[in-house]
């Protein structure tokens, strides 16, 4: 796995990381972004994301999080984890409930009481997983772990691994050469 680890990091380092000022979802400002949806819609990115990921699910039955930055990761999982021969289903969290069809907050073939995998993109304060992880854990499934692309170091792992979860990352700003003398 660390091969495709590695060639994943020197992608998003050569597709996804932005240096200037932007804000930041949780409305900080900051002077990089990493725009993970350049690497995670991208049929490369997509493939490596997969293969990386689906040897981390362990017994998981589904794999998921908050729409939208979960959506292509957990697609790209499920299907190489089908390649590999154990498959696993995606799903997604909405950011609220549906208020027509099925009025779903959670979209996929996941099966009630499953043990899930939470994914997501870019962790900063922590609050798209802990709101899928909340919603998942509502309809009486339970979450093995968390995994996430890039922790910005900026408090979300520590709120979620102090909520009792299994957090694992695979990039800090630091493996795309920026260091925290750079951030803010």
């Amino acid at each position: 796995m660390s091969g495709y680890k590695d060639e994943l990091r020197d992608y998003l380092k050569e597709k996804a990381v932005v240096i200037g000022e932007v804000t930041l979802s949780s409305g900080e400002k900051s002077n990089y972004y990493i725009d993970c949806r350049k690497v995670t819609l991208d049929a490369k990115g997509a493939f490596l994301i997969g293969e990386v990921l689906s040897d981390m699910l362990e017994d998981a039955d589904a794999v998921g999080g908050l729409t939208l930055g979960a959506d292509p990761i957990a697609t790209a999982v499920s299907m190489r984890s089908y390649e590999k021969g154990r498959p696993v289903s995606a799903f997604l969290v909405r950011k609220g409930m549906k208020s027509h069809g099925m009025m779903k907050r959670i979209e996929g073939p996941i099966r009630p009481n499953s043990s899930v995998v939470i994914v997501d993109d870019v962790i900063t304060k922590g609050g798209s997983v802990v709101e899928a992880i909340e919603a998942v854990e509502a309809e009486g499934h339970r979450v093995l772990k968390v995994v996430c692309l890039v922790d910005r170091e900026q408090g979300g792992s520590e709120i979620i691994r102090g909520k009792g979860y299994n957090l694992e990352v695979l990039y800090t700003p630091a493996d795309f050469g920026v260091t925290k003398a750079e951030q803010y």
